[in-house]
């Protein structure tokens, strides 16, 4: 049964009625420029065509009721409750429900109506994969909000409150890109973001390529603070270099040939951090002019040297995604593969000949089963349009 169909006949077990809206919000998958959107640089996402769907009503209660089909559980919650992070009853937030409510809490914060609504909510962007199910999860229920609550805003400012949901309500301090590929994808284009002036266009992909993303099923949690250390660490090396450079805002602002003159003066550790950002800066630069013109093997070149550089110098890989590129990079019609994400496991992303699409995600997955012992999900997958309502 298609999950909408799924959703809606669990609404109706649980509240006695069909939904009266049903919103979809992708996740997204990042070909190049990782770990820089906090450091004011240059991204190139696109959402995917997996997401996470709600089907919804509004109710005359105080409070929103939320039905998790994923984790088979429930919340409620009010506006009042959720500045203390509690339930109607004055329990605790499950951890899933963090989410809807910090997207309550944002928009409050920007004195927007949130009407309760009863919801059943169910993804197939698998959870901890560096496929921003989060984000996913948050703009869907914007865009809920936004269906129920009188007000309209435009994609990028939905990905703005998105984003001040995940770093001052749940606690994980991410940059834009993820919310920005779940509301403003378009099908079949790539999105290149500036993380500064948040100026954005698209970039046709050859047809003839496919995105092939490869699970390795070994999870990862972001507020465990190791993401929270690169990023002190970037701004560390801002504070250092600024002794020299008193222009510099972020690193986005340095020049690979600046930064290797005074890359000394930075202790080991924060050397290495940035290094990766700046130069990974400097290769999303250079995609946009070899993506327009149809240049996919030097593309994938820069997929390639970005994992070895998210590997050796922000070291946010571990042995199974190696694994993952190592063998996807191998494979006949390969043109470039790394991991995607924030990385310590999740996903990689494959550039693949799309007439090699199939053969080479069955082989990727047998040589990495009999590598590892785990077992892969693997998904041709295609560029898709941001979140929309879709009843």
């Amino acid at each position: 049964m298609p999950l909408i169909d799924r959703l809606a006949t669990i609404y109706r077990q649980t509240f006695g009625d069909f939904p009266a809206h049903i919103v979809r919000a992708p996740g997204r998958v990042n070909l190049l420029g990782e770990h820089v959107d906090y450091n004011d640089g240059f991204v190139l996402p696109a959402a995917i065509d997996r997401a996470t769907y709600i089907a919804f009503s509004p109710t005359n209660a105080s409070h929103s009721t939320l039905l998790a089909v994923d984790f088979d559980q429930r919340a409620s919650f009010s506006p009042a409750s959720v500045r203390t992070k509690t339930q109607a009853d004055s329990s605790p937030l499950p951890d899933w429900s963090l989410y809807p409510a910090g997207v309550m809490w944002a928009l409050m914060e920007a004195g927007l109506s949130v009407p309760s609504m009863n919801a059943v909510f169910a993804s197939d962007v698998p959870r901890g994969a560096g496929l921003s199910s989060s984000a996913s999860v948050e703009m869907a229920f914007l865009l809920a909000w936004q269906t129920l609550g009188g007000w309209t805003l435009p994609p990028m400012q939905r990905a703005l409150l998105g984003q001040k949901a995940e770093n001052q309500y749940v606690g994980v301090n991410c940059g834009i890109m993820d919310q920005f590929a779940s509301a403003c994808g378009v099908e079949d284009r790539l999105l290149l973001l500036d993380c500064r002036s948040l100026e954005w266009k698209t970039i046709p992909l050859p047809k003839d390529v496919s995105i092939v993303i490869a699970d390795t099923s070994v999870r990862r949690k972001l507020t465990s603070g190791e993401y929270n250390q690169r990023r002190a660490a970037c701004e560390a090396a801002v504070r250092l270099l600024q002794q020299d450079l008193p222009h510099i805002q972020a690193l986005r602002d340095i020049s690979v040939e600046e930064f290797n003159r005074l890359a000394g003066k930075l202790p080991p550790e924060v050397r290495r951090r940035a290094r990766h950002v700046v130069e990974e800066i400097e290769r999303t630069r250079q995609a946009e002019a070899l993506l327009e013109a149809g240049n996919i093997r030097e593309f994938g070149r820069l997929m390639n040297e970005c994992h070895v550089s998210l590997r050796d110098l922000y070291e946010v890989s571990c042995p199974e995604l190696n694994a993952m590129v190592d063998i996807a990079q191998s494979l006949e019609g390969c043109y470039g593969a790394r991991f995607t994400g924030a990385g310590f496991g999740g996903c990689t992303v494959n550039l693949v000949a799309s007439e090699k699409a199939h053969e080479f995600s069955q082989a990727l997955a047998e040589r990495y089963e009999a590598e590892t012992s785990l077992h892969p999900e693997i998904y041709i997958s295609h560029a898709s349009s941001g979140a929309a309502l879709l009843k």
